[in-house]
């Protein structure tokens, strides 16, 4: 189909105005809403994640493939609702308290939304006690939380404390990333995955919903 590989190929290029009028075009044409989420949008994101790990693609350009995808996705989701499109599973992420720095976080949440997982985003300095108000509310099966700071990874300690006090913890995964987080801190603090990068997350959450 001419009008998935248009979607394609702006969201890879990271064209924002190009790829909302390529699924535009794709919805007036009555291609079904899930035709276009996994073979437009998804399988785009899928080419960026490559990309990447091949050394072509960098952050900047992974950033503006999802803000293309996100336009797309704003647009179809009425349609994919309408349809009864399920997300293949929901993730809950925010930067642990003390810590401001969300550009990490955003692309991987946006890789996610772009994998189709439902993403409920905290935003940054998120306390453990918001982690925990947003898995009642949403009862989603990952978390995900990232840090940037030397001084607030023990934080992400504390949130797996809390999961456990509150009686949660067996109930979701826990992902943790962030430029000093490595993965034998993720077994010192009893998480269920590390990712290094964006691409990598995506590829985790699918394996430990499966887990």
């Amino acid at each position: 189909m001419d009008l998935i590989q248009n979607i394609y190929r702006e969201v890879v290029d990271g064209n924002q105005k190009a790829a909302k009028v390529a699924v535009q075009a794709a919805i007036d044409a009555n291609i079904p809403a899930d035709v276009i989420l996994s073979e437009g949008m998804i399988a785009a994101m899928g080419g960026v994640g490559r990309l990447f790990e091949q050394g072509e693609y960098f952050i900047p350009e992974m950033l503006v493939s999802a803000r293309a995808m996100q336009e797309g996705l704003n647009l179809l989701r009425p349609f994919l609702v309408a349809q009864g499109i399920e997300p293949i599973g929901k993730v809950v992420m925010g930067t642990v308290k003390g810590d401001l720095h969300d550009i990490g976080k955003n692309l991987v949440s946006m890789m996610l939304e772009g994998a189709g997982f439902e993403v409920i985003d905290l935003g940054t300095d998120t306390p453990p006690d918001k982690f925990i108000g947003a898995i009642h509310q949403h009862s989603p099966q990952l978390i995900g939380m990232s840090a940037m700071l030397t001084t607030t990874m023990p934080n992400m300690r504390h949130v797996i404390t809390a999961l456990e006090t509150a009686g949660l913890r067996g109930k979701v995964r826990v992902m943790i990333g962030g430029a000093p987080v490595t993965e034998t801190f993720m077994h010192q603090i009893g998480a269920d995955g590390y990712a290094p990068d964006a691409s990598r997350a995506v590829e985790l959450a699918k394996g430990l919903l499966l887990a």
